[in-house]
C-alpha cells in the first residue's frame, strides 16, 4: 500500500507547489474512515483509493482531484458526510466526492427504458464538473486491474459493463489510453479462452518479428536525420483485444492480417509533421485508401494525428502514426491531457473546457434542458458516444443498445422473441423500410407484425446478435417439427384407412408407452421423418391387428385403403404453409430433412421425379421412370411427390449417367471428353470396359444443369465418328 508521503511526492514531481497539507489531511482522513474495511482480495480496502490517485497522478491533476480521488469512497462506504467532506476540505472537494457517490448508484446493466434516465444522470454528473469523470475511469481502472478476485460471474458482468459503457466513454473523452487498458482487461474475463490464443500468437509474433521491427525503426531514423528532422520512432504491437476485433469485423484469421504491429513518429512541430509524411511516401508505396489526415481534421474527441500505411522494407506493411508530443499526450489522456502542469501551476478545471470532448459534454447538457424526456434527450445527443454500438428506439420510447450492423430484425428479437418470430416487415423513422437495413444512431424502428409467420432459416446467417440467432434456430427448428409432424399425420390416416381402424389422438396417446415416445407430436414427427413405419404405430394403437397386411394380387384386386400406383403416378402429401404447391421443393426446403438423389442415374431439372422417404436418411430422388422404384410398390407411405423449385435462382448441377460404345483407336476417349467439357459437362467418374478388341463400352458419371444440357451432350457425342451409339442410364 502506498503511504503518505510516497503520494505526496508523485504529486510534487510535476506539481512542486501542491499542497502537502491538504494532501496529507485527506490520506489521513479517508485511512481513518475506511479502517478495516477489505476488499476481494483480503487487502485493506483504503489501498483502492490510494491507487486510484496514483493513476491520476500520472495525468499530471491537480490536488483537488487527487484529493477527491482519496476520498471518492468514504461517503458510500463509510460513515463520513458531504456536510463533514466540505467542513474539512472545501465545497470543491465535496462536490467532486458527491458527483463520484451519485455515480456509483447508477445501474448501467439494465437495457430497459429507465436506462435514458441513468445514462441522463452520468452525463449531469461528469458535466458538471470533468474531473468526476476522471477520478470514475480511474476507479474503474483499478477496479479492472484487480477483478481476479471476484465471483466469475461479478467479473463477467463488470466486464462486460466496462466493455459497454466504460470504454466507450473514455474512447468519447480522448482517453485512448484508458480505453485500450479497460477493453484489454474485460476481454480478458468476458473470452478468456480467445485472450489467451490471441495473446500467445501475439507474443509468438513479436518474437520472430523483433528483428524487423528494429531494422524498420532503423531505416526509419536514418530517413528523418538524412532530412534532419528530429523524430522518435517506436514500434509496437496491436493489443489483443484490438487484434480480436478486426479478426471478428472482418472475417479473418489471425495469419491473414497484415498490421498486427504499427510505428509512431512522434516530432517537435506541427511542420515537421508533413515533412516526415513527405519523406515517407516518397521514399515507400503508400497503401491506397490508408492515408488520413485527423491534424487538419481533428477529431470530435481532440485526436490530432496522420495516418498512412506503406509498404516499406522488406515488402512489409507498415502503419503509422505522424503526431507532435502535445498531440500524443491528448491521444493518451483526452480531456486529462489538458489539465498538464505549465510555468509552475496546474491548469484549472476551468481552462479545460478547451477540449472539443468536454465541449461535446457541455452541449449534451444544454440539449438536456431542451429535451422534453430522458429519450428524447438520448435521441439528440447521447447517441455519439458509443461508436460502436447503435442506439434505437420503439415507437412507445424504449431505448434498444445494439452491435454496430444491426437490423430490425436484431431490434425485433431485442424486444422480445414473439416479435422477431412474428415481424413481416419494419418503419425506420416512419417510412417503410426491408427488415435487412442497417440500423443508424437514434432511429426509430416500428416492427410489423403477423401471428402466422415462421422466421426463415436464413434469418441466422443474417443477424448479428446472439439472442437473435438462438431464437431464429429455435422458431426454424419448431417450424420443421411441425411439418414433419403434419407429413406423418397425413401419412398415419392413409395407414389407419388402409387397416380399416379408426385414428385419433386419444387413441395414438394411449399407445405412447409401447411406442416408446412422449407425446403424439414425437409420434407423428417421427413418422414424418421415416424414423418410426406407419405400420408399427398402426400395430401398437391396435396389438390384435393381424401382423401381415392384406395386399392386392397382382392381378390388381382392391382391398379398403389400397392405393393403385401405376408407373407415372405419385402419392402427394400436403404440408402445412405450401405456398404453390402441395409438393416438396427440392431446393430451398429450408429444414433438417436431408435429399439426396439415386446412387445409380441420379435425376436433373426436366425429368419428372418422385420421392422416397428413407428411415433416418430422409429423401432420395428417382426420376418418375427409374426401374429401381418398382422396390417401393408395396410402401405407398413412403412416397413423396416432390418438384423442381424453378424459382431459385442459383445455378447448381445435377447427377446423370450415359452408357456409350466406341470405336477402340487412339484419341477416342479425348475426343468424348473435348466433347462433354466443350458443352460445360462435368465428368465424375469414367468407367470403361473392352468386351473385344473392336470397341469399348464406357460409363461416364457427369453433373449437368437440366434434361436440356443433358440432351445436348448427348446429341453431340452421337454426331462423333468414334461413338457407335449412346443413351442416358436411369437405374
Amino acid at each position: 500500500m502506498m503511504r503518505q508521503y510516497e503520494l505526496v511526492d508523485r504529486v510534487k514531481r510535476y506539481n512542486p507547489n501542491a499542497d502537502e497539507e491538504l494532501l496529507d489531511r485527506a490520506y489521513v482522513y479517508a485511512m481513518k474512515a475506511h479502517g478495516t474495511q477489505k476488499r476481494a482480495s483480503g487487502d485493506l480496502f483504503f489501498a483502492h483509493p490510494l491507487e486510484v490517485a496514483a493513476i491520476l497522478t500520472d495525468m499530471r491533476l491537480d490536488d483537488a482531484t487527487i484529493v477527491a480521488a482519496v476520498l471518492h469512497d468514504t461517503v458510500e462506504d463509510t460513515s463520513a458526510t458531504i456536510e463533514e467532506i466540505t467542513n474539512l476540505f472545501g465545497a470543491e472537494i465535496a462536490r467532486l466526492v458527491d458527483g463520484l457517490t451519485k455515480l456509483k448508484k447508477l445501474d448501467f446493466v439494465s437495457k430497459k427504458a429507465t436506462q435514458g434516465e441513468n445514462f441522463r444522470k452520468l452525463l449531469l454528473a461528469v458535466a458538471a464538473d470533468v474531473r468526476v469523470l476522471l477520478v470514475k475511469l480511474a476507479d474503474r481502472l483499478h477496479n479492472m486491474r484487480t477483478l481476479d478476485h471476484m465471483r466469475s460471474d461479478k467479473r463477467v458482468r463488470i466486464a462486460e459493463e466496462t466493455v459497454e459503457i466504460y470504454a466507450p466513454l473514455a474512447g468519447r473523452m480522448g482517453m485512448q489510453e484508458i480505453r485500450e487498458e479497460l477493453e484489454e482487461l474485460a476481454f480478458r474475463h468476458i473470452k478468456p479462452e480467445a485472450h489467451a490464443l490471441i495473446s500467445a500468437k501475439l507474443a509468438a509474433f513479436v518474437d520472430r518479428s523483433n528483428a524487423l521491427i528494429a531494422e524498420i525503426e532503423e531505416e526509419l531514423g536514418a530517413r528523418f536525420a538524412e532530412r534532419g528532422i528530429l523524430a522518435s520512432v517506436k514500434g509496437r504491437a496491436k493489443r489483443p483485444y484490438s487484434v480480436w476485433r478486426k479478426m471478428e469485423r472482418k472475417s479473418v484469421s489471425f495469419e491473414q492480417l497484415s498490421d498486427i504491429f504499427g510505428f509512431r513518429v512522434i516530432v517537435p512541430s506541427l511542420e515537421d509533421c508533413y515533412r516526415v509524411l513527405g519523406v515517407i511516401h516518397t521514399t515507400w508505396a503508400m497503401v491506397p485508401g490508408r492515408y488520413k489526415d485527423y491534424i487538419s481534421t481533428p477529431k470530435q474527441n481532440d485526436y490530432r494525428s496522420i495516418h498512412t500505411t506503406v509498404v516499406g522494407p522488406g515488402h512489409q506493411r507498415v502503419e503509422l502514426q505522424i503526431r507532435t508530443e502535445t498531440m500524443d499526450r491528448v491521444a493518451e489522456y483526452g480531456v486529462a491531457a489538458h489539465a498538464i502542469y505549465k510555468d509552475g501551476r496546474t491548469i484549472s478545471a476551468k481552462e479545460m473546457t478547451d477540449s472539443s470532448a468536454y465541449q461535446w459534454l457541455r452541449r449534451t447538457v444544454e440539449s438536456l434542458a431542451e429535451s422534453a424526456n430522458p429519450e428524447e434527450f438520448l435521441e439528440h445527443t447521447k447517441l455519439e458516444l458509443f461508436h460502436d454500438q447503435v442506439f434505437c428506439f420503439s415507437p412507445k420510447g424504449l431505448l434498444i443498445a445494439l452491435p454496430r450492423g444491426a437490423t430490425p430484425i436484431d431490434f425485433a428479437y431485442a424486444v422480445h422473441t414473439d416479435v422477431g418470430n412474428s415481424a413481416v416487415g419494419c418503419k425506420i423513422n416512419g417510412r417503410n423500410a426491408p427488415l435487412l437495413t442497417e440500423l443508424q444512431n437514434g432511429d426509430e424502428v416500428e416492427i410489423v407484425r403477423s401471428n402466422g409467420q415462421v422466421p426463415p432459416a436464413a434469418w441466422e446467417s443474417l443477424v448479428v446478435t446472439g439472442k437473435a440467432r438462438a431464437a431464429i434456430r429455435r422458431a426454424t427448428r419448431a417450424a420443421v417439427r411441425r411439418q414433419y409432424a403434419g407429413l406423418g399425420r397425413q401419412i398415419l390416416d392413409r395407414a389407419f384407412e388402409r387397416s380399416g381402424r379408426p385414428f385419433s389422438d386419444d387413441k395414438l396417446k394411449a399407445a405412447l408407452g409401447r411406442l416408446a415416445r412422449s407425446s403424439v407430436e414425437d409420434v407423428l414427427a417421427s413418422v414424418g421423418r421415416g424414423e418410426m413405419f406407419s405400420g408399427d404405430v398402426v400395430r401398437a394403437v391396435y396389438p390384435d391387428l393381424e401382423t401381415a397386411e392384406k395386399r392386392p394380387t397382382p392381378e390388381g384386386a382392391k382391398g379398403p385403403g389400397w392405393f393403385d400406383l401405376k408407373r407415372g403416378e405419385n402419392l402427394k402429401f400436403k404440408l402445412p404453409n405450401a405456398e404453390e404447391s402441395n409438393a416438396i421443393p427440392i431446393a430451398g426446403l429450408g429444414s433438417d430433412l436431408a435429399v439426396r438423389f439415386a446412387p445409380e442415374g441420379g435425376a436433373v431439372p426436366g425429368d419428372r421425379i418422385v420421392g422416397i422417404m428413407s428411415p433416418g436418411e430422409g429423401v432420395t430422388i428417382y426420376p418418375i421412370q427409374s426401374p429401381a422404384l418398382a422396390a417401393f410398390d408395396n410402401e405407398p407411405e413412403r412416397w413423396l411427390d416432390v418438384r423442381w423449385d424453378l424459382e431459385d435462382k442459383r445455378k447448381r448441377r445435377f447427377p446423370a449417367r450415359i452408357s456409350l460404345q466406341s470405336i477402340n483407336e487412339p484419341g477416342t476417349l479425348a475426343q468424348i471428353t473435348t466433347v462433354i467439357a466443350e458443352h460445360d459437362g462435368n465428368i465424375d467418374a469414367v468407367k470403361m470396359d473392352r468386351p473385344n478388341s473392336d470397341f469399348t463400352d464406357m460409363t461416364v458419371d457427369l453433373t449437368v444443369w437440366d434434361l436440356k444440357h443433358l440432351n445436348a451432350i448427348i446429341s453431340e457425342l452421337r454426331q462423333k465418328p468414334v461413338v457407335s451409339a449412346v443413351e442416358r442410364i436411369v437405374a
